[in-house]
């Protein structure tokens, strides 16, 4: 088995056994999300549990090209199970990460892991290839319940260092020798007090924040797992996947020596820049052929990035000032980045744009504070903007501490507590689209919002986002050549320029083109990079601005790189189809925890007020076509429209062969992907489309 090891390794908690699992039995899926989903399919009893509950199954795993050279697909790791954080359902979900977790564990030689049940007492997990040994996390053990996730991986490492410095050689478990630091991911407080907005965060800040993958681990009593590998992936074609890197860096790459000399016009291919003025270098995951992430002189704010620096107005302004004499808001919002990662807390449920700009609202208004109707004890809201007052919220919900406790539940879930839920959710003041997830990039793109509808969690996938206006030399792009490009590239919905059509006219948003655009979508992403570890900043790349025929490497560059891996010479519409399987399955499971067409619903202020999203989205200039030509315009006042939306679902599940009355899959469709089994779970529970 090119690519795999053969072998996933199954934890059981309560026994405190470890079992085995043959790659082999669910190789037909893929990887990472397919494999994922395959394996809680089979052995989550009862898929209507909370996440909390000791017979949820989460599943952590690689895909083939993991441990490999595979450019920018060799680090990251797909976490899945029941989420205790999506509202009013706690959906089957996700979560990814990167850094060198996921490799060091293929070097293991396992190609995934699976808990189950609880222990009982605090533990975690020591993986030296195929050792596998529960160790005890108590404080008449190794003391790591309690401490922070960098303080639990820097303890981790000191345990497992035999007196060495690492750097040296060092002899470990089966005669093998390593130089290298375990890959180790923990939680922090939040987490071991269950909070719903928990995650487990790797290194400095490599962490899976959505759906409250967190808290399960505290649930189940699991603080940390660490993983030295010695090992190395075999591969089909090592020569063809070492010359499909050096093609991509020579040929779709930003040349950091000379940049006039750039084979890219994407300015995401830009190294990493810090939002601190001190020297930096950039770093990147494993295998990443554009490193998106840095090193400071000074150690502050490594491996973080996007909502971490979400914290103060105008944090990333260089002058901008807090409320806190003699610092800076970037200097506060280096401080608190950092307590989020060792606390172990989503930063995107926490940041300014979103949940603190919420709770300043109901503070303005005198509903919110000390001494209030809801009562914020122990945060003072007149110290918003200190270092302080950071750390004092981070501190509150990861302990539960006060209002904390609410908010540890997640911002809605408080809300409704506080009985403001209906009313916020009306107004927009509480700007959560779907599911309990704060607004992210929803609309005007359009896409992502449909495909997050769809999804049991905000579907954060850039597949689609960017339209450039111009090349590198700042010539004009004629808007109807980039979706013409678009169009040639999405397999295997080809030959379609309207799926790209951004109006609301009859080609448009609400249109069955955009269905069909939304189901290629949702497939690239569960597929490219849930199921094979294609990072969501790099994959895909449609456009290259660079180019004369503005063609990026997409979708060329991941079928070669898949086939130098495996060896299968499977063509992309073959992977793409694999895709619509997995897809099929995790509906089905969210069919099986109640969802239907009824409860697939907006919040009632994305149909009434303007987007209150992204103000990088709100710059981009999107494709319409009206009276039989195309243009391009900024869409920052949309809203959509609720019967059209009704209208659009209809259109997608036609294109996905499920029941246009429910949403629930078909027998018809199922049979054809290969899944009579759980055509028959469906019809079991009466929940069987027809």
């Amino acid at each position: 088995m090119y690519g795999f090891s053969g072998k996933i390794l199954r934890l059981d908690l309560t026994k405190r056994e470890v079992k085995t699992l043959n790659t082999s039995d669910y190789e037909e899926w893929g990887g990472g999300h397919g494999m994922g989903s395959a394996i809680f399919w089979d052995l989550c009893k009862d898929k209507t549990v909370s996440g909390f509950d000791p017979g949820n199954v989460l599943t952590m795993m690689t895909s083939p090209c993991t441990g490999t050279m595979a450019p920018s697909m060799g680090a990251r790791m797909e976490v899945q199970g029941i989420g205790p954080y999506p509202y009013p359902f706690e959906w089957f979900t996700r979560s990814n990460f990167g850094g060198r977790f996921a490799a060091m564990l293929k070097w293991s030689g396992w190609d995934g892991i699976v808990i189950e049940g609880k222990a009982d007492g605090p533990v975690w997990i020591n993986i030296t290839n195929d050792k596998v040994t529960f160790e005890d996390a108590s404080s008449e053990g190794d003391n790591l319940w309690g401490m922070d996730t960098w303080e639990t991986q820097q303890e981790i490492w000191r345990l497992l260092a035999s007196g060495r410095r690492f750097g040296e050689w060092q002899e470990i478990p089966e005669d093998a020798y390593t130089t290298q630091r375990p890959a180790v991911v923990a939680i922090g407080p939040c987490g071991e007090n269950l909070s719903r907005i928990g995650c487990f965060v790797h290194d400095a800040g490599d962490s899976a924040g959505k759906g409250g993958f967190g808290g399960v681990w505290g649930a189940k009593n699991l603080k940390a797992i660490s993983v030295r590998g010695t090992g190395s992936v075999d591969i089909a074609d090592p020569e063809e996947l070492v010359a499909a890197r050096l093609w991509l860096i020579g040929d779709q790459t930003y040349n950091v020596d000379d940049p006039e000399a750039s084979t890219s016009g994407d300015p995401a291919d830009k190294p990493g820049l810090s939002v601190y003025t001190e020297k930096t270098r950039t770093a990147g995951c494993f295998s990443c052929f554009a490193p998106c992430r840095r090193r400071t002189e000074s150690g502050v704010f490594n491996d973080s990035q996007c909502h971490e620096s979400y914290w103060y107005p105008d944090a990333n302004t260089e002058h901008a000032q807090t409320t806190e004499p003699g610092r800076t808001s970037r200097e506060v919002t280096l401080e608190a980045t950092d307590l989020v990662q060792k606390y172990g807390v989503n930063a995107t449920d926490i940041n300014a744009k979103k949940t603190q700009r919420y709770l300043l609202e109901l503070y303005k208004m005198g509903v919110l504070g000390l001494g209030k109707a809801i009562e914020s004890y122990p945060l003072d809201f007149a110290e918003y903007g200190t270092a302080r007052f950071a750390r004092a919220y981070i501190k509150a919900i990861s302990y539960r501490e006060g209002i904390g406790d609410d908010l540890a539940e997640g911002v809605v879930r408080a809300a409704k507590k506080w009985g403001r839920l209906d009313e916020d959710l009306d107004s927009g003041l509480l700007p959560s689209p779907q599911w309990g997830y704060m607004w992210h990039w929803s609309l005007p793109s359009v896409e992502w919002a449909y495909a997050s509808l769809m999804e049991g969690r905000d579907v954060n996938t850039r597949a689609i986002t960017k339209w450039p206006t111009r090349r590198p030399d700042r010539t004009p792009i004629p808007i109807e050549d980039m979706v013409n490009v678009h169009a040639e590239k999405t397999v295997p919905f080809t030959g379609d320029p309207f799926m790209f059509d951004y109006g609301e006219g009859p080609t448009g948003i609400y249109s069955e083109h955009r269905a069909k655009q939304v189901a290629w979508f949702r497939r690239f992403s569960v597929y490219w990079l849930g199921s094979m570890g294609g990072c969501e900043w790099r994959y895909p790349r449609m456009i290259n601005t660079a180019k004369p025929d503005l063609k990026g490497f997409s979708p060329y560059l991941e079928e070669r790189i898949l086939n130098a891996v495996t060896g299968k010479n499977m063509s992309y519409t073959q992977h793409m189809e694999i895709a619509r399987k997995i897809l099929n399955l995790d509906r089905a499971i969210h069919v099986l925890q109640g969802r239907h067409r009824d409860n697939e619903k907006f919040a009632p202020f994305v149909f009434k007020y303007k987007d209150r999203g992204s103000e990088e989205v709100y710059a981009l200039q999107f494709p319409f076509h009206e009276n039989g030509v195309w243009d391009r315009k900024r869409m920052m006042d949309r809203f959509l429209d609720y019967d059209k939306v009704e209208e659009w679902k209809t259109h997608y599940y036609d294109v996905e062969g499920w029941d246009k009355n429910n949403g629930w899959p078909t027998r018809a469709t199922l049979q054809e992907l290969g899944l009579d089994h759980v055509a028959d779970e469906l019809e079991s529970q009466n929940k069987l489309g027809t």
